[in-house]
């Protein structure tokens, strides 16, 4: 069916007004300022008032959510998909569907309960928000939701000429190729990995704080008799190690739970969670280039993650993963599969690696002068010897920082690498530039050196080459995108 018939609204389940009261969703900015009222005017009706708060809140919860669902509606016609919404002003979002660069299924715990799921659409027509999620739709079966990412994504597998409503349009089935799926042994990586260290280091922090607050009388003795106070900070220090290592690999095991990334026709489909079900549809057209990165302890066990660099893609940074983490052959594997490798990176000029080296040791040298005039007019030296270890790092630290940097340009793609800490390399397509930047400082400029800025449309919009040589730069845009960055070069 086409026309106005096709695009009639539709709207989500009647279940997803419970799911918003339970979760507060709407209403959720009304509990602190509901608390804040209760402690400026006291609880003095004890048990009676606070249900009474509770009860109010979750009515209100109810009603806004009800409000809500009335007022939104979706329609998907041939050409394009509509979300209309608004209590007070409404709004009218029209995407087409040849700008629909992804589409994510997500089914957290409460959306399973009721059989519902959350369908997030990415397109190149402009994002709203931080998020850059084009559209949402929160609050549908999963039948519908599959109907509608197949919906969304059909203008993939059209034939020329042929609209996506034609009955007379064949029909193919699309084979189904696994390319990847996550090894429960690559979980050993995790505490690795500094994001997955963070949610325990923050619950290690938050019970240290609860305990602090804990009056005296109910924390239990801890102290025995002869054990001295080192072997009891050994013993707080070694559980805590315990607990970082398990609450990484756990909170791993929760986000990449099944992990599996399958190539259907003309898309990669990655689904993954324990908690939150999240099936995440890509374009393979729509892919400019990969990314490979390793942490400092990743390089030091030889595991990696790969993402790719899709257009118009919101929250690149995990819709993107194409392997969360694992081994770095396995990473590079998806990398050159997508995209043509480069070979050998080329290796940056012995000036960037005295600048680098330079810039690891002026903030020690800095805190060692400090030092030796506090050492000089009072005496106190501890400030001295950690300038002297400071700088002495520096110096490792500056050559760590130019070996990560390199850039390469193929036949039909360039690739660029930077990062310390966290080393990434960067391999993208010729077609994928939009751009280029240069950029050079006076202490670059008079060491003959640029940072060269690809811009691109899509990961984090921009990847440089640091601290190349001068007299590279045009050479290399130009074999990286064309004859017309000619004219590149840095300015006198």
């Amino acid at each position: 069916m086409t026309g106005p018939a096709a695009a009639a609204g539709q709207r989500t389940s009647r279940w997803v007004l419970l799911l918003h009261t339970i979760t507060f969703r709407q209403a959720r900015a009304l509990v602190p300022a509901a608390l804040g009222l209760g402690a400026a005017r006291g609880f003095e009706g004890g048990t009676l008032t606070v249900v009474a708060l509770v009860v109010g809140v979750t009515l209100l919860s109810l009603l806004w959510a009800a409000l809500s669902w009335w007022r939104f509606s979706y329609a998907v016609s041939d050409t394009s998909m509509v979300v209309t919404r608004g209590l007070v002003s409404r709004s009218v979002r029209t995407v087409p569907l040849d700008r629909v660069r992804g589409v994510e299924v997500e089914a957290p715990v409460l959306h399973r309960l009721f059989g519902l799921v959350r369908l997030k659409v990415d397109a190149a027509a402009g994002s709203v928000g931080a998020t850059g999620e084009e559209l949402v739709v929160d609050g549908v079966s999963r039948a519908e939701g599959d109907r509608l990412r197949a919906r969304l994504l059909v203008r993939r597998g059209v034939p020329a000429g042929v609209e996506p409503g034609d009955v007379a349009a064949p029909v193919v089935e699309e084979d189904e190729e696994v390319v990847t799926r996550f090894d429960p042994r690559w979980l050993l990586y995790s505490p690795l990995v500094g994001s997955y260290l963070a949610v325990p280091m923050a619950a290690f922090g938050a019970l240290f704080r609860l305990l602090d607050e804990v009056p005296d009388r109910f924390v239990p003795e801890v102290a025995r008799p002869g054990v001295s106070d080192g072997v009891l900070a050994a013993v707080v220090l070694g559980g805590g190690l315990v607990v970082l290592v398990v609450g990484s690999i756990a909170g791993s095991a929760v986000v990449n739970w099944r992990f599996r990334l399958v190539r259907r026709g003309g898309s990669l489909i990655a689904t993954r969670g324990l908690v939150t079900r999240r099936h995440t549809e890509l374009e393979v057209d729509r892919i400019r280039g990969c990314t490979v990165s390793q942490g400092v302890g990743m390089r030091l066990v030889g595991a990696a993650r790969a993402s790719a660099l899709v257009t118009g893609l919101g929250d690149a940074a995990r819709r993107g993963q194409l392997l969360p983490l694992g081994p770095q052959e396995q990473a590079w594997a998806l990398a050159d599969r997508l995209v043509e490798p480069t070979g050998p990176l080329r290796r940056h000029p012995a000036a960037a690696r005295r600048r680098s080296v330079v810039r690891g040791v002026v903030p020690g040298a800095l805190v060692l002068l400090a030092g030796l005039v506090l050492t000089a007019t009072s005496g106190w030296w501890p400030l001295l010897v950690a300038g002297a270890v400071l700088t002495g790092l520096g110096v490792p630290l500056g050559l760590a920082r130019y070996a990560a940097t390199g850039h390469a340009a193929g036949p039909r793609s360039f690739a660029v690498r930077s990062g310390w800490l966290v080393r990434e390399h960067a391999v993208l397509q010729r077609r994928a530039v939009v751009g280029w930047q240069v950029r050079q400082s006076p202490f670059q400029r008079r060491a003959g050196l640029v940072t060269v800025l690809a811009c691109v449309g899509a990961g984090s919009g921009g990847y440089a080459a640091r601290d190349m040589a001068a007299d590279e730069a045009a050479d290399f845009a130009r074999a990286a995108s064309g004859a017309w960055a000619d004219t590149l070069a840095p300015t006198a």
